[in-house]
């Protein structure tokens, strides 16, 4: 069979290129007589969530040898939400997927690769392996690291890297020894992974597998469990298949898979950031799609039917024994479209019907569609006269006393200035926090407003108040918040708008995210906004600051 390989290996012309590859101790069997599969290697020691990838990588290339490939590797970056969580460095994390997906298509497209298997974890990395899946059109298989598992008990549930920062707004407001700081800091993250929640790294791990992108009943094998060394062996041979088929991406990226994507999202109450991810890569796969479009459409007719941490005290290990994404998908029924493809060669319907469930059913985990958590998705979009293309909430998640807020904006220019208010007690019940020029190319870089809303969960406030922004939240909050907002205050948004004072409306039945200020006065008020004199670092970000797209485009380089 002729590979895209052949073409520059095989033939007495090619023997450049074949003694360098020699060099490496690389055979002429290896070079000529197989598909050269290339591994995206993500592994770090910086990530915990890619900690274990070297280890995983080792079992991929025994499948793709055995297979009947060559496996060839290479480093991706990939960098911690976490550790860059509360400071500049977060500005950098959602244009890093933008660097994986093009330094993925460089490596690919320059070594003429015939299939990647690609190793993520976490919450841009896997995105950008997907889009760049997507965008190449050559074979591909994504395998996550696996989550990790639960720590300490607290607050009622095991803890992770988050419960941190809950802890933290416990101190201050007097509900916690600060003694217990230091014991939670060494037990609430016990093994590497991707965190033990339901955040945006194991949102996008399961989006993967609801895509038929990674292999099903992958997703949420625990990074510590012998099933994720398995799953890399059996990747491995898989790949090689394939190659050999030369089935690609967009023959399973189709709009039926990413509305399969879209429900199952729904349907676990996944991160909001699918939204963004989503967009992208429909945006990759030249998919003719309006994400939040369909997402807000979908709401009305998928039910939630899993409750995990944040929405609930069932950590990822957990979800994973109860039939984890296999077993919400057979669950969601007719609402799956069966016949797509997926990367086993076999159509969805036929690899839910296969798959085999190792741990008994958990119905207080995930739940029939006759009887779900709640008749919606989790995820709802929501538009008004502060978010005229759109806003995303996460309803799923907080508490149906908050479905309908009425609040006093407290308005900050920063994500700094917002958190340094909550910690420092400026914060009441009844207030709506303000949080703007956060956006793509406001911030630039969107970040994510995690810190704020565990503050004010620490603090007692994540039951009587909200947060708006035109930023973007991580997966494992919690409380009434609404992000996204599109178009962002950076580009004349209304949210630059908003001043101290005035009551905002969240009605997230009716999809309304609204100002109690007239339309002339907002008009008014947009002709003398002082944008905040924010200084851009020379460098990547200066270029994303001018070229990204919208939120509600999926904050995409164009």
């Amino acid at each position: 069979m002729k590979y895209r390989s052949s073409g520059n290996l095989k033939g007495m012309d090619k023997g450049f290129a074949r003694g360098l590859f020699k060099s490496m101790g690389y055979t002429d069997d290896e070079l000529m007589d197989r598909p050269i599969i290339g591994i995206a290697n993500s592994w770090n020691t910086l990530v915990p969530g890619h900690f274990n990838l070297n280890q995983v990588s080792e079992f991929v290339k025994k499948g793709i040898y055995r297979g009947g490939g060559t496996a060839v590797e290479f480093g991706v970056i990939g960098a911690c939400d976490g550790i860059a969580n509360g400071h500049e460095g977060m500005k950098y994390i959602l244009p890093s997927r933008e660097v994986i997906c093009n330094s993925i298509e460089i490596e690919a497209q320059a070594h003429k690769l015939d299939a990647l298997v690609m190793l993520g974890s976490c919450d841009k990395i896997i995105p950008g392996m997907m889009m760049a899946a997507a965008r190449l059109n050559i074979p591909a298989i994504i395998v996550n690291g696996g989550p990790m598992v639960g720590g300490i008990e607290f607050d009622g549930r095991k803890s992770d890297a988050t419960s941190m920062d809950e802890a933290l707004g416990m101190v201050k407001s007097g509900q916690l020894d600060e003694e217990f700081l230091g014991i939670l800091e060494n037990t609430c993250c016990p093994s590497c992974g991707s965190c033990a929640f339901l955040g945006t790294a194991n949102t996008v791990s399961c989006l993967a597998e609801a895509l038929g992108m990674s292999l099903t009943g992958s997703a949420l094998v625990p990074a510590t469990y012998a099933e994720r060394l398995r799953i890399a062996f059996k990747s491995g041979v898989e790949i090689c298949r394939l190659a050999k088929d030369d089935l690609k991406p967009r023959d399973i990226l189709t709009k039926e898979a990413i509305r399969n994507g879209i429900k199952t999202t729904m349907a676990i109450c996944g991160s909001t950031n699918a939204v963004l991810h989503l967009s992208a890569l429909a945006y990759e796969a030249e998919l003719d799609m309006n994400i939040v479009e369909e997402f807000e459409k979908l709401s009305k007719t998928t039910p939630q039917i899993v409750k995990v941490n944040p929405a609930a005290k069932w950590d990822m290990e957990e979800f994973y024994r109860a039939g984890g994404i296999p077993r919400a998908m057979k669950n969601l029924g007719d609402l799956i479209e069966g016949s797509v493809m997926t990367c086993t060669g076999k159509t969805m319907a036929d690899n839910l019907t296969q798959y085999q469930y190792d741990y008994p059913p958990n119905d207080e985990i995930i739940k029939m569609p006759e009887a779900p958590f709640e008749k919606t998705g989790g995820i709802a979009v929501l538009h008004g006269n502060i978010a005229p293309n759109s806003a995303i909430t996460k309803p799923g998640a907080f508490d149906k006393s908050l479905h309908h807020f009425l609040g006093k904006a407290k308005v900050f220019n920063s994500e700094e200035e917002a958190n340094d208010a909550i910690l420092g007690g400026k914060i009441e019940h009844g207030d709506v926090v303000v949080i703007r020029y956060e956006g793509p190319k406001g911030g630039p870089g969107m970040r994510e407003m995690y810190k704020a809303m565990k503050f004010l969960y620490g603090m007692g406030l994540n039951k009587t108040t909200a947060l708006i922004t035109d930023g973007r939240f991580s997966g494992t909050n919690n409380g009434c918040f609404v992000g996204h907002i599109s178009p962002e205050a950076a580009e004349g948004g209304p949210i630059a708008a908003i001043e101290d004072g005035d009551i905002i409306e969240i009605d997230i039945a009716k999809g309304v995210l609204n100002a109690k200020v007239s339309e002339e006065e907002i008009k008014k008020r947009l002709k003398n906004v002082v944008k905040p004199n924010r200084e851009i670092p020379r460098g990547y970000l200066q270029v994303y600051a001018k070229l990204a797209s919208s939120a509600d485009k999926g904050a995409v380089i164009l």
